[in-house]
């Protein structure tokens, strides 16, 4: 008896304590009244959508319950009918049952619980544990920062890739487009760099749109292995899911990166890919009966990621200083950077991570063809010394490139030409970088100074990953992005000195 405890001691009194404060509020704000309350019938149902008669009060984005338990979304509205995308949905929802209105949007409960978890865009746990209870709750689709609440980009977003950081640099609060061919490492360039993120105090979003449940699983592994889960939500309507699930993912990953916005934290949220998000808002749209446009997408397809993407930006310190970074992914077939969805995604963010697949093919990672990416507005966040040192080598490695081009002719070069040749071909070598391996900014300008004091000159190209690795680990702590540049210089030709002795 002895070993028998009271059921009473384990109850949390607090919690028993909340649950009759609420209680207490729903019967003191209850009153009598006249109810009405529209009933619908289901008429029919396929393909993730339904279509009901008889709510003529239903509006759009409005959440519906179906009689055997199933939830759907107001996503079309007729002279007679009401078109609905099914959010969750039984195995014994079948046309004439009936349908309530719940008069609420769709929306999330958020909290910092949250980081680590894996969910789905309605906010249901998909890792096994509990759901979420207590929390903020917001609108999936909330608006827009207003104009006066936003600020200009000024802080970098460090990626840990040394192409990146140097040439195409992002900055907090920036739309960075990431876009190539299937396979050649779109999602690991956006995994690097949420995996750059730890301890640097960002919170980040990775949201997987139609993708296999194999590559979910393998993208929440990654994470767990290299630590990032703990400041990560993983956001997934795999290729399973329900239509209309796929299409509100990116709105659902918005939503809770905003929301710790605009409590003045630092977000980065990842879009993977919004190629398949388009892809299932067509299948919604044609399944709805709406009209279709160029190669069968909706005419409003644009305006929706533009919505989408409005969402990131640095806000003001009057609003808390937060900001919101964006990595959409968009994939291009055969290298067609001019096709419909990757024109739109190109003219609504604020630059490009182009990846070639000859690149790849050369064996050159990553990929990335530095000729066609950009970035519009990070050189202005890049922190002074680092562009300093990065200056001209976008255009000195593109120059290089064109004129890599003549030396298959067998053309003879002049001294001149055959030291940009040398240099541009030191300097690839410098920029080739291992599947999730991470720089710091320290290291960054570290390579960089060699590359430009010509430390690295008489080395010999298969040498180079072990002198980054000396970087890498050699570098003296006490030299930082604000140490003089002589100190530097100082500091890197010992240090190299000593590791040829």
């Amino acid at each position: 008896m002895n070993n028998l405890t009271d059921p009473m001691q384990d109850r949390d009194p607090n919690k028993d304590d909340r649950a009759l404060q609420r209680t207490r509020d729903w019967i003191s704000d209850y009153f009598p009244d006249v109810r009405i309350q529209e009933r619908g019938v289901l008429v029919s149902v396929g393909d993730g959508v339904a279509w009901i008669k008889g709510l003529p009060s239903a509006r759009m984005e409005e959440l519906l319950d179906f009689e055997d338990g199933s939830q759907g979304m107001v996503f079309d509205l007729c002279e007679e009918l009401v078109g609905a995308v099914i959010l969750q949905q039984t195995g014994s929802l079948t046309a004439g049952q009936e349908v309530h209105r719940t008069r609420r949007p769709l929306g999330l409960m958020v909290q910092d619980k949250l980081l680590g978890r894996v969910i789905d865009p309605s906010g249901r746990p998909l890792d096994g544990q509990p759901p979420l209870h207590e929390g903020a709750w917001v609108n999936l689709n909330s608006p827009t920062p207003a104009i006066v609440e936003r600020d200009f980009v000024h802080e970098p977003l460090y990626t840990g890739i040394r192409m990146i950081d140097a040439m195409i640099p992002i900055g907090r609060g920036q739309r960075q487009l990431i876009i190539g061919d299937e396979g050649l490492g779109r999602t690991s360039i956006a995994l690097n760099a949420v995996l750059h993120q730890k301890d640097k105090d960002v919170r980040c979003v990775y949201v997987l749109i139609g993708q296999k449940r194999g590559a979910a699983v393998n993208v929440m592994q990654t994470l767990q292995r290299h630590g990032a889960d703990a400041y990560t939500t993983l956001v997934v309507a795999d290729a399973g899911s329900p239509p209309g699930l796929q299409y509100l993912a990116p709105f659902a990953g918005s939503a809770l990166a905003s929301h710790w916005m605009r409590q003045g934290r630092h977000v980065l949220v990842v879009y993977d890919d919004l190629s398949s998000h388009a892809r299932s808002y067509r299948e919604l749209s044609l399944l709805l009966r709406r009209p279709p446009g160029r190669e069968a997408y909706p005419g409003d397809v644009f305006s929706v990621h533009a919505r989408l993407l409005e969402q990131a930006t640095c806000l003001s310190p009057e609003q808390g200083g937060g900001s919101l970074t964006a990595l959409p992914i968009a994939e291009t077939q055969q290298g067609e950077i001019a096709a419909y969805i990757p024109t739109n995604l190109i003219s609504i963010t604020d630059g490009q991570i182009y990846l070639e697949r000859s690149l790849f093919a050369a064996g050159i990672r990553p990929a990335i063809d530095v000729g066609r990416s950009v970035s519009r507005i990070g050189g202005k966040a890049q922190h002074p010394a680092i562009k300093h040192e990065a200056g001209r080598m976008k255009l000195d490695y593109s120059r290089f490139l064109e004129l890599e081009i003549f030396t298959r002719f067998g053309a003879k070069l002049d001294p001149g030409m055959q030291t940009i040749i040398k240099r541009g071909q030191l300097l690839r070598e410098l920029l080739k970088q291992d599947r999730f391996e991470c720089f710091s900014p320290e290291q960054e300008l570290a390579w960089m100074i060699a590359y430009n004091e010509g430390f690295l000159d008489e080395r010999r190209l298969t040498d180079i990953p072990s002198v980054l690795q000396q970087i890498k680990s050699g570098l003296e702590t006490r030299l930082s992005l604000e140490t003089p540049r002589e100190d530097w210089t100082t500091a890197l030709q010992a240090m190299l000195t000593n590791a040829d002795d």
